[in-house]
């Protein structure tokens, strides 16, 4: 056969186009129903019924059910979604998925698509210097939408001529002539191909042209597509591998649904393709069984994309109603391990195996900042703690603590850093990147914050090594520092958990009037100090140990201020 290293080059190439094609439309689509999406899921997840309706929608709007399982496993990372809605949204990925199929049966094998590939892109290219974020996202839709096309079109032209080559057309017909031991073995083909290409969409085109140039036949096909499903499965188990343990039990569920759905199509498996074939030879373009035939392509990709779906549809009916024994074998198999809070020093809701969407990576990552706030108001609880301790081992054991969470919050500022800047590299509109800058500056803060909590630990320690003792007055008015502080602390918290619609400028005033009555109060407490220094009332020593942990208590309140204004400053903007 005359097939040189150059004309398989060609053919990968061609497959490359198709998948840059498939994720360009892909983001577009995503960017633009960003928002949408997220409202989707959080409204129409209420049942079973409308999450599997939920997952079907979405999976059709941005093509990709890999995308949409990530994106699930991402939700219920943050705790977004239960378990359950989360099994019902990925039942319905699968139904969505094949929409890609039969856009491909209706335009890429019936009408040349390619001949207005490069109008398309004409068409686009205007949108996509658009200063308009939305008009942008649908000249990237239509952009990837025409490269689709042109990778398909050339995957055809690209792939061996079999019918000229007889004996290597008899070499695939040996393994597709051994009955159910051919079914087997091509459904494992399409689970490693779809595994390698990570896409099943692009691994049902490869299908696709396969059955209609007669290299396989058409129940062979069908079987690739079942292990496609299987195949499909991979992307969102690898995404769950460093989440939490809900997500990793969403993943191993949109497994356990595929593997169940294709153990008993594989028990009617002759009977099924039978029907399928009938239906399109009876209603449709033609009989799908005629492969090599080139007046069958047509017949051939309505019938896998009618398999495909039918199958899909089927499979949801059936296992639908078992969702709540899917959640039981799910929590049996991966079980919940019991991790003490100091040991938390991974991120909850965030991880790099979880970047999928760069828009909706963005929920996820406010959820972590949240949980830094108040892990960071945790820590400060402990110097509350620290201040009144007098027994040496107790003080010691809490000191440690504080110091371990020190540790923590300089980590989790890292790292939350370090996959926002990773987001930040993916395809962002102008405010999704405004919002990450926000956040970048807020974690900044936070850190402080947990800086200053350790620096006031450090202000105690140096307290008692000094053998200082504070007057009743003295703890009466650091006591109200701590309570400002403990206020404005909480306002920060609060603000942070708002949504963007409902941050207004009155919550920078309150963040400001507590500031500024710590402030005073810290000018007034400075006075008094030397004061009382020069009456004799205490030590200098006394009054240096008790203004410092004072003006940490005042800095600390700055920074809190400083996350207040960030926020409410960019809904501004």
């Amino acid at each position: 056969m005359d097939y040189s290293f150059w004309d398989f080059l060609t053919l990968a190439g061609s497959l490359g186009l198709f998948l840059y094609g498939m994720k360009i439309m892909s983001e577009g689509l995503q960017k633009v129903a960003g928002d949408k999406m997220r409202n989707i899921l959080s409204v129409m997840t209420t049942n079973r019924v409308t999450g599997a309706m939920t997952g079907v929608l979405i999976t059709a709007l941005i093509q990709s059910s890999s995308a949409t399982s990530v994106m699930v496993v991402s939700f219920v990372n943050a705790g977004l979604l239960s378990l359950a809605q989360a099994i019902s949204v990925i039942m319905g990925a699968n139904v969505g998925t094949t929409v890609t199929a039969w856009i491909i049966s209706l335009f890429g094998f019936k009408v040349d698509i390619s001949l207005f590939a490069l109008p398309l892109i004409g068409l686009s290219i205007p949108l996509i210097f658009s200063n308009n974020n939305s008009r942008k996202s649908w000249g990237e839709f239509i952009i990837g939408f025409a490269i689709l096309f042109l990778g398909l079109g050339f995957l055809k032209d690209s792939v061996p001529d079999l019918e000229g080559n007889t004996e290597v057309l008899a070499f695939v017909s040996d393994y597709t002539s051994m009955g159910f031991r051919s079914v087997l073995l091509f459904l494992f083909i399409g689970a490693v191909l779809t595994i390698i290409v990570q896409s099943s969409s692009a691994t049902v085109a490869i299908t696709l042209i396969m059955c209609s140039k007669g290299w396989i036949p058409f129940e062979i096909a069908a079987a690739m597509v079942l292990g496609e499903n299987i195949g499909t499965t991979v992307t969102a188990n690898l995404a769950a591998l460093s989440a939490n343990i809900q997500a990793r039990r969403a993943a191993f569920a949109h497994f356990m649904f595929n593997v169940f759905g294709v153990a008993w199509m594989l028990a009617v498996f002759y009977p099924f393709v039978h029907i399928i074939g009938g239906l399109v030879r009876d209603y449709g373009p033609g009989d799908p069984t005629a492969v090599g035939d080139p007046a069958a392509e047509v017949a051939v990709s309505f019938g896998l994309s009618l398999f495909h779906t039918l199958f899909n549809i089927v499979n949801i009916f059936l296992m639908i109603w078992f969702v709540n024994l899917y959640v039981k074998i799910c929590s049996y198999c991966i079980k919940q391990k019991k991790v003490s809070d100091e040991e938390e020093f991974q991120l909850k809701f965030i991880s790099a195996g979880i970047l999928s969407t760069s828009e909706l990576s963005l929920l996820q990552s406010k959820k972590e900042i949240v949980l830094f706030a108040k892990r960071v108001h945790r820590m400060f609880g402990m110097v509350k703690d620290l201040y009144y301790e007098q027994d040496a081992e107790t003080f010691r054991s809490v000191y440690n603590r504080i110091d371990k969470y020190e540790n923590i919050s300089d980590r989790m500022e890292l790292e939350i850093a370090d996959y926002l800047t990773k987001v930040l590299e993916g395809h962002l509109s102008s405010q999704g990147k405004e919002n990450i800058r926000v956040m970048l500056r807020v974690i900044s803060e936070i850190e402080s914050v947990a800086d200053s909590c350790h620096n006031l630990a450090r202000g105690i320690k140096r307290r008692n090594e000094g053998k200082s003792v504070f007057l009743d007055s003295q703890n009466r008015t650091i006591d109200r520092m701590f309570a400002l502080d403990e206020e404005s602390i909480l306002r920060m918290i609060e603000l942070l958990d708002k949504t963007e619609a409902e941050i207004v400028k009155a919550d920078l005033v309150k963040s400001y009037n507590i500031e500024t009555e710590i402030n005073n109060y810290r000018d007034q407490l400075r006075t008094e100090n030397l004061e009382k220094i020069d009456s004799l009332t205490y030590r200098y020593s006394d009054g240096a140990y008790y203004m410092d942990i004072v003006s940490e208590c005042e800095k600390l309140a700055d920074y809190v201020l400083n996350v207040a204004q960030a926020i409410v400053n960019a809904k501004a903007r």
